[in-house]
């Protein structure tokens, strides 16, 4: 057998007749190509406990950097519970952001459900307990990505985000800050993809 720029000559594997002739031909072989599987748009879950303080304004904050720096992806945030479900954020965390130029107020608390598992391809929970909320209510075969939000950002792996809901507004400014260094460090990861 010849081997020759990926071809390779080989005795015809018919059987002949008597009086034929049986002459080599040539066979092709695949050669193997690099799969290029379409990449789904990032999806990006934001969780907290209720959906009315951390994660709309973590949603906010990549919002804004995403679309400051071009990407095209879908944002949404969630809570691990119930209790606010259909509320506004929290009036603290509307002032903090719109102190920031950016107006919430026409977000509304839902609970994280089976289907987000599937239809986002990373879910980041601003703290370690709803990480662990979220890979105890996470179906078997969920696609999505589970991770710490501040894991994202060098020095902060393996930290909360800041909880103000029982705080002052000091607290819903430290909490911005935090999610606005994930949005930047979240961006920049997008943004070599």
């Amino acid at each position: 057998m010849l081997v020759a720029a990926n071809k390779t000559w080989r005795q015809q594997e018919t059987y002949s007749k008597p009086g034929w002739v049986t002459k080599p031909r040539l066979m092709t072989r695949a050669t193997p190509q690099p799969i290029h599987r379409a990449m789904p748009r990032p999806a990006i879950l934001f969780v907290c406990l209720g959906n009315i303080c951390r994660s709309p304004m973590a949603e906010a904050a990549f919002r804004h950097e995403a679309a400051r720096c071009g990407l095209e992806l879908s944002v949404d945030s969630a809570g691990t519970g119930d209790w606010h479900v259909g509320k506004p954020p929290d009036p603290r965390a509307q002032a903090e952001t719109l102190r920031h130029g950016l107006d919430i107020s026409s977000y509304r608390a839902r609970q994280i459900n089976s289907r987000d598992f599937h239809e986002f391809t990373h879910i980041l929970a601003l703290d370690q307990s709803n990480l662990e909320d979220l890979h105890a209510i996470a179906p078997a075969d969920a696609a999505a990505h589970l991770s710490l939000l501040l894991d994202h950002v060098e020095r902060m792996e393996g930290q909360s985000v800041a909880d103000p809901y029982f705080g002052d507004a000091s607290g819903f400014e430290e909490t911005w800050r935090q999610v606005t260094l994930a949005a930047q460090a979240l961006a920049q990861k997008f943004r070599t993809l």
